[in-house]
């Protein structure tokens, strides 16, 4: 039985009942071809369907031409996507998932090299995606938008989904007819509460009309409190009694963040947990029909269930856990929470790669986007299990070790250090990042539960080899700091003058305690990501001054994919961090070094006790050199290979598991 009743409760959703309170809420997956929902969008929702989602709502449709916003966005009107979305939505509720479909148009905030199109908006206010400006919509041009809002919901309808959820969160275009700082019309659609309301009022009762009484309309709405113009939780509670008295919507789904302040619409680690709820938890408060959902980094099967016997909201969306473990559901409800593989907020593969416009997937699930051709987040038996001999225990071993095992290999991992996790159990140690050392725990439970054999303190050697017996070895030794100092932004500087000097420092010397890098601390970010950021703000919660000097014309330049960088600069800040920007140290005289201005040339002397090397790393193949021409079935994955980010590793990881 499970320890999270609440969560497991029935809930009745107009027509429909839902099996439990779990929601796979709408995000832009991006996965489209052609505009139109293929067989990566199917796998993907099939298998949180199967994972034990009580309702899915699906990936946002553009409503009109104007609201194409992303290259995976589906045809905005053609009724090709109808038999598309109905193999999708027969196979979902075939597993027992009630389906929705999202429609959205975010007015002002559009994007004109997608759409080609210019933004449409209420009063004709500059975008917060970029620098453009909107039209302000005309009566008739409002009434196109509202068609093109049934005309999905019809197109919705016939191919299956259960209801649709109508976009009005961050500032979209709906929320900015609520909004007055948006809303600036002095016509029949502005000024007044009532007026303001016209536009959402018209789409939902012609929806109704439309599709008839047996269809779910629910709203997704948002609190920004970062804000002052933006719509506040008072005049959340004021719309959503609105609806609730004249019974036109549903359910309202709660997030957070706007167009105006992004940070906490996908929130990374710096954040807390449960960010929807104290919306969700007001709304609540002012309807008597309508269903609360809260949103917005409710992590774990915990959280949630907290959250729906507290009765602060009726359901829970939870998007990245079950993007990370698309099981999750079923998972709680057997028990076996200490089987979840967690989310760590890290938004690198999920936001990361839609915010570079490609099919999303997962650092820690790289499943995720792949269903369709790895046959979902499970393994196949092996025909011929062997003993695997896997030497390195950072997260290319670990997901190699662990996914062998699953298919019923006998598996030896081998770690030369006292702990697993390598160089990311070092990022775990980093502030607020400890998310990272939960995975590195799950995959500790894992292997335990798979019977992997872990040998600590052993450092393997190419003559050692064959004592393991092995059938086949895998090198995951992971890579090591670079002593030369190399930035990017000098290419031809090979290696830094003085860093041969004794108080220089790498990341992993600073973030395992190796390092005394003493009162002023001066740190090259030739990265521009978590390794300089995040070492730089452990020294400064430390009590070091710390100045970060970088190449790249930000501090967090390679975050800012994840919508983190701000954060960080901002946590960098509170503990009195400096920086120089687009600027390299030409030397290192154990006193300071003399820094260089990228775009003048000017040169200064900055004092300094130490100096920290975030820079990039080498492979270590010391073993794999030493194997060569030997006969033995030999495979390297991970930093050995070529020293990048841990999800390259997992993913080589789980790749070469599934093929021995």
């Amino acid at each position: 039985m499970t320890a999270h009743s609440h969560l497991f409760e029935p809930l009745d959703l107009r027509h429909k009942t839902l099996r439990n309170r779990i929601v796979f809420g709408a995000h832009t997956a991006n996965m489209a071809e052609d505009g139109l929902p293929g067989e990566r969008h199917l796998g993907y929702y099939l298998e949180r369907a199967r994972g034990g989602a009580a309702m899915i709502v699906v990936e946002p449709v553009p409503v009109h031409a104007t609201a194409v916003l992303t290259r995976g966005n589906f045809r905005h009107n053609d009724d090709s996507i109808i038999p598309a979305f109905r193999k999708i939505t027969e196979a979902c509720k075939a597993e027992g998932a009630v389906m929705l479909n999202q429609l959205y148009h975010v007015g002002q905030h559009g994007d004109f090299d997608l759409s080609y199109q210019p933004n449409w908006s209420p009063s004709g206010l500059p975008s917060f995606h970029d620098s453009d400006g909107s039209h302000k919509m005309t009566e008739v041009e409002i009434e196109e938008v509202i068609m093109g809002f049934v005309a999905a919901a019809r197109r919705a309808y016939e191919a299956g989904f259960d209801g649709v959820e109508l976009f009005a969160a961050y500032n979209a275009l709906i929320d900015q007819f609520w909004l007055p700082w948006n809303n600036r019309r002095d016509d029949r659609w502005g000024g007044c509460f009532e007026n303001r309301m016209r536009f959402s009022t018209e789409i939902i009762t012609r929806i109704r009309k439309q599709v008839g009484e047996d269809f779910i309309i629910g709203i997704a709405t948002a609190s920004d409190h970062n804000t002052d113009i933006a719509l506040s939780n008072e005049a959340l509670q004021e719309i959503a009694a609105y609806y609730d008295a004249r019974a036109l919507i549903d359910y309202i789904s709660c997030g957070t963040a706007s167009y105006f302040d992004f940070a906490e619409l996908m929130p990374t680690f710096f954040f807390a947990e449960k960010l929807g709820v104290p919306l969700a938890e007001s709304l609540k408060q002012v309807v008597k029909h309508t269903r609360i959902q809260a949103e917005s980094h409710i992590r774990t099967p915990e959280n949630a269930n907290t959250v729906i016997a507290a009765q602060q909201a009726d359901m829970v969306s939870i998007v990245r856990g079950q993007i990370a473990d698309p099981h999750l559901a079923n998972k709680a409800k057997e028990g076996r929470d200490a089987d979840v593989r967690g989310c760590i907020s890290c938004n690198q593969m999920c936001w990361g790669r839609r915010s570079r416009d490609y099919w999303i997937s997962c650092l820690v699930n790289p499943s995720a986007g792949r269903e369709f051709e790895w046959g979902g987040d499970r393994f196949s038996p092996s025909d011929a299990p062997r003993h695997v001999l896997v030497i390195g225990g950072g997260p290319a071993g670990l997901e190699c070790a662990r996914v062998a095992a699953e298919r019923g290999h006998r598996v030896t991992l081998v770690e030369a250090s006292g702990e697993l996790g390598g160089q990311f159990r070092l990022a775990g140690l980093q502030p607020r990042r400890g998310q990272i050392s939960e995975l590195i725990q799950w995959y500790n439970r894992q292997l335990e539960k798979l019977n992997v054999r872990v040998k600590f303190h052993s450092y393997v050697e190419a003559g050692e080899i064959e004592d393991y017996h092995a059938d086949c070895v895998v090198i995951a030794t992971g890579s090591l700091p670079s002593d030369s100092g190399f930035q990017r932004g000098i290419p031809g500087m090979d290696e830094l003058p003085g860093v041969d000097k004794a108080n220089v420092w790498s990341v992993e010397d600073v973030m395992s305690r190796a390092a005394r890098p003493g009162n002023k601390v001066m740190l090259i970010d030739d990265t521009s990501d978590w390794r300089g950021g995040g070492t730089a703000l452990h020294l400064a919660q430390q009590g070091h001054a710390v100045i970060i000097i970088t190449g790249a014309a930000m501090v967090g330049k390679s975050v800012q994919r994840t919508a983190g960088d701000v954060t960080l600069r901002q946590q960098l800040k509170k503990y009195g961090v400096m920086w120089m920007t687009e600027s390299v140290v030409m030397d290192w005289r154990g006193d300071g070094g003399t820094v260089r201005g990228l775009l003048d040339g000017m040169e200064v002397f900055i004092e300094a006790d130490g100096l920290v090397l975030a820079t990039t790393n080498i492979a270590e193949t010391t073993l794999l050199n030493d194997l060569a021409g030997r006969d033995l079935e030999v495979h390297s994955i991970g930093d050995c290979v070529s020293p990048r980010l841990a999800v390259a590793a997992i993913y080589e990881g789980r790749v070469l598991a599934m093929k021995l």
